[in-house]
């Protein structure tokens, strides 16, 4: 396997990455293909379609050995499902799947040709393996079951983002940042409103409360 390219984007550690593709479609990433595969004929033909699959590492959730059962966070961290059931990060071998929306194809001076892309759920620098078309005609299922998975998929929070933390967030992305504060980022087991949970985006550390339903920004700080 080979790695043909790395993804960039404001999501520099796993926590508050989206949890599937597609939930927060105003986070914007680009592609960049490593030297050897910088070549536009390889992309020929992609300017036709408006959605990509990504296959892709895990390069941060390596294991040596492997649990035919996880616990998916999104169930509270306490109840067992198989694997091959879950989109679980820690599997026998540390791949992902990924459908996300191609914006625009870009000539670059220094990286050649670069892909953007919008809601993707990778982190920064995430390597891929593979990029390959979505076709709406085999691939879209509108009468597929979602399993347990389908039961959560409606948790969602109001965000409070008082003004002067939101005046210190590029205005280019302030939408993928209340998109993502909407999906809970915190871990699914943890429930604290006395906690304040933290995390990196772009280039400023997030900090926020949760209490029932409702989450509220308190902090907003540049760390770089």
């Amino acid at each position: 396997m080979k790695i043909i390219a790395h993804i960039h984007n404001d999501f520099p550690t796993k926590f508050g990455v989206p949890r599937q593709s597609g939930l927060v479609p105003q986070a914007q990433s680009v592609i960049v293909f490593e030297p050897e595969y910088r070549v536009a004929e390889a992309l020929r033909g992609m300017e036709g379609y408006s959605h990509l699959w990504l296959i892709w590492e895990f390069h941060q959730a390596k294991r040596e050995a492997w649990s035919p059962t996880v616990r998916p966070p999104r169930l509270g961290g306490n109840t067992r499902m198989g694997v091959f059931a879950t989109r679980s990060p820690f599997r026998p071998n540390p791949i992902g799947l990924s459908c996300v929306k191609l914006e625009t194809i870009k000539k670059d001076e220094k990286l050649g040709t670069v892909l953007w892309v919008s809601g993707a759920d990778l982190m920064d620098g995430t390597p891929i393996y593979d990029i390959k078309p979505y076709l709406p005609y085999a691939d879209c299922r509108p009468e597929a079951t979602g399993g347990f998975a389908h039961e959560v998929l409606s948790h969602a929070l109001d965000v409070s983002f008082p003004e002067e933390f939101l005046a210190l967030v590029p205005p280019s992305q302030q939408k993928a940042l209340m998109a993502v504060l909407s999906q809970d980022p915190r871990p699914g087991y943890q429930h604290d409103p006395n906690r304040m949970y933290g995390f990196p985006f772009g280039d400023l550390e997030i900090r926020f409360k949760v209490e029932e339903n409702h989450l509220t920004v308190c902090q907003v700080e540049k760390i770089r």
